[in-house]
């Protein structure tokens, strides 16, 4: 996509949700940064049921220590590897306690040092708890970037940087928002539902996928047996 493309891109997808934000569920940067690091190969909604109770009682780095860490996984048991993410929080936790004075630094370098604290999710915490125009790279913001043409990429980190260089204002602040809720709800992975897309003149992801029930889709599934067919026929 050239410049004029990117800009119509997200104008587009900011007239659908002008003010998006991030589903997790949280109380201050301390429980971002918990809660980002839980729902790494988990669900938003499986974070947010874990931690609803959780949250209502912990709020700090301090109280996280208090609870400990077999209490911790009590918590959490219901998203995948609690075990290592329960160990993780406690040491972050402690990382917080000792080295910051009890408070999540508005740096990505040093949130990046924190236990269990990778890139992406040092650029959520950035962007959602203190407004960085960052770009955390998660599978729907890597899948979206690359089958659109948005920004394509080998790694999440080619990803980034693209999506660093290629993405001008007023757009900066909510773009990884707008691609990662494209991605969950439309552009999805198995099967993208473009005809209810709002940038699909824009993308590049050929061929686009027809409404169910419609004439176009009717006419794709035929192509589709006919190519099975003559396969078929290549091999006795």
């Amino acid at each position: 996509m050239n410049k004029a493309e990117i800009a119509e891109f997200f104008r587009l997808l900011a007239d659908r949700i002008p003010e998006p934000e991030t589903e997790l569920e949280y109380r201050n940067a301390y429980t971002l940064l918990v809660a980002v690091v839980l729902s790494a190969q988990a669900t938003d909604v499986g974070v947010n049921l874990a931690t609803r109770d959780l949250f209502e009682a912990v709020t700090t780095p301090e109280q996280m220590i208090e609870l400990g860490e077999e209490k911790l996984r009590q918590h959490i048991r219901t998203i995948g590897l609690f075990n290592t993410k329960a160990k993780n929080v406690i040491a972050l936790s402690h990382a917080l306690v000792e080295q910051h004075g009890g408070q999540v630094p508005a740096d990505r370098d040093a949130l990046e040092q924190l236990p269990g604290v990778g890139r992406k999710t040092a650029n959520v915490v950035m962007n959602c708890a203190f407004g960085a125009e960052t770009f955390a790279v998660d599978t729907h913001v890597f899948r979206v970037a690359n089958r659109t043409g948005l920004a394509p990429g080998k790694t999440p980190a080619q990803v980034e940087a693209k999506l660093d260089k290629r993405v001008s204002q007023p757009y900066r602040r909510h773009a990884h928002h707008w691609l990662i809720l494209h991605g969950r709800y439309v552009c999805k992975a198995r099967r993208p539902e473009c005809w209810r897309c709002v940038v699909r003149d824009l993308c590049r992801y050929r061929p686009k996928t027809p409404a169910p029930g419609s004439e176009e889709e009717t006419q794709a599934l035929v192509r589709a047996k006919a190519g099975k067919a003559k396969t078929k026929r290549r091999w006795p």
